[in-house]
């Protein structure tokens, strides 16, 4: 496992951004654990999680140019994500939307820089994949090619068309995901940090159920 895999995934631990128990998700399923980034909500805990996304994406070799964050978790994701590659002297320009375009003052969807050629979508999880989309249609009016979209936990899960929404990303629009972490690494964290064994069980049912 990477280091930053590791350290994501304790750092969500210590912030309860990842639970273990029974979860009734969007789609009606009942799932064994649950990841909710926003959960991280201090300065510290920020930092911290915008090192691992940082190395993450330097891991990939991915050529890019310009972030944008979906809102609304996107936002403070890009945000911390820039400040952390200006740190690693990687000072790059990151934009993001509005829900409802401004009529006023500078007007328009987007705020922040002028999207660059080669963008790097980041945001926490993928789930139906409908923002993440809506921000691919929105970049690419600007001109824009999407060079990945970034994320924090791929969560291995079948769509409804059996696909998961990443694979349909990569078929339907040709472009990569890069995942801090994964379900497979979730489960192979669990063990090593020797959760319950019903608990663990129930997430590899899960994973055998529901996984791609």
């Amino acid at each position: 496992m990477h280091k930053h895999t590791r350290d994501l995934l304790d750092l969500a631990l210590q912030h309860e951004a990842l639970k273990f128990g029974e979860f009734t998700l969007k789609s009606g399923r009942i799932s064994p654990y649950f990841f909710n980034i926003g959960a991280i909500d201090n300065g510290a805990g920020m930092a911290r999680l915008a090192v691992c996304y940082a190395a993450a994406l330097d891991a990939s070799g991915i050529v890019f140019d310009s972030l944008f964050g979906p809102a609304y978790k996107g936002i403070p994701l890009v945000t911390a994500l820039a400040c952390q590659l200006a740190r690693e002297n990687q000072s790059v320009g990151f934009t993001y939307n509005r829900k409802e375009a401004k009529d006023h003052g500078e007007g328009g969807m987007l705020v922040g820089a002028e999207p660059g050629q080669r963008v790097v979508i980041v945001d926490d999880v993928i789930t139906a994949g409908t923002a993440v989309r809506q921000a691919i249609e929105l970049l690419r009016a600007q001109g824009s090619s999407i060079a990945a979209l970034l994320i924090a936990l791929d969560r291995q899960e079948r769509g409804a068309d059996e696909r998961s929404p990443i694979q349909a990303l990569a078929e339907d629009e040709g472009i990569p995901t890069i995942a801090v972490a994964s379900l497979d690494d979730i489960i192979g964290f669990a063990e090593n940090r020797e959760l319950d064994a019903d608990t663990l069980a129930a997430i590899k049912t899960y994973r055998q159920e529901f996984g791609i």
